[in-house]
């Protein structure tokens, strides 16, 4: 942690805590679904990890995109001292610390690349290439979608 803030790792820590978090309910409400009708449901275990990459990529897409502002010059005098509303985006973009829990933090622990490959290398295994090929198909081209729409998106609301 050479030369990062204490206010940035906890800023950073928290968005990883609820990224985590966010993962898990996911995983868990997934699973229950599945389990409600293994037979019916059952293919679609794993796809969820899908869904939160490319959820997670539309969220980091537009979060790249928000323009970056300094704190020290929004609302004056006010900027330092407690103000609820710095902790939220502003209408006019980010904070670099709030860039950083919600990019950083939230998206990075949130997204999963590593259970992705365990998925893919298990269907292989167990002679689903279809599937998993669809699956890696899913997360790249469906990732690098959303990541480009949150981006518009998030650019022509700052013009």
């Amino acid at each position: 942690m050479s030369g990062m803030l204490p206010a940035d790792a906890l800023a950073l820590g928290i968005g990883a805590f609820f990224g985590a978090l966010s993962r898990y309910q996911v995983g868990q409400m997934a699973a229950k679904y599945i389990a409600s009708d293994p037979k019916q449901y059952g293919k679609l275990t794993g796809w969820h990890t899908a869904g939160i990459n490319v959820a997670g990529s539309f969220l980091l897409g537009g979060i790249s995109a928000t323009p970056s502002i300094d704190m020290s010059k929004v609302n004056g005098s006010q900027a330092t001292s407690f103000n609820s509303r710095r902790l939220l985006p502003s209408i006019q973009g980010m904070s670099p610390r709030t860039k950083l829990m919600m990019g950083v933090g939230f998206c990075g622990s949130f997204t999963t690349f590593s259970t992705f490959s365990v998925d893919v290398v298990n269907w292989i295994n167990q002679g689903k290439t279809v599937q998993a090929m669809s699956y890696v198909a899913t997360n790249n081209i469906g990732g690098i979608i959303a990541a480009g729409i949150g981006m518009a998106m998030v650019k022509k609301f700052f013009g």
